[in-house]
């Protein structure tokens, strides 16, 4: 199992500019301990003959395919909107931007 001292911590930080206080480089360091460790243990139960996966479960498109159909006119489209202009929504501006 591996372990980073005070030090190496201290070096990490300095390479990712960030300050630390001697009491944060200590806990940093116990705290790196716990999770090289966590990550020593996954690698004892990983072996070669286990697929690397992104999800515990098959994934499948469950989307249709993509078929041209009838659909609404502009007009009908457009038939319950308050207001339309050159067939689309017209919307009140609401950022207070110029048109």
């Amino acid at each position: 199992m591996s372990s980073l001292s005070r030090d190496d911590v201290a070096h990490l930080a300095r390479l990712a500019r960030i300050e630390m206080t001697d009491e944060e480089l200590v806990n940093l360091a116990s705290e790196f301990d716990v999770i090289l460790n966590a990550v020593a243990r996954v690698q004892e139960v990983a072996t070669a003959d286990v697929a690397p996966t992104s999800h515990p479960l098959p994934l499948r498109n469950v989307f249709r395919p993509d078929v041209v159909a009838p659909s609404l006119t502009p007009e009908e489209a457009l038939s319950g909107a308050p207001a339309s202009e050159e067939n689309r929504f017209k919307v009140p501006q609401i950022l207070g931007e110029e048109a």
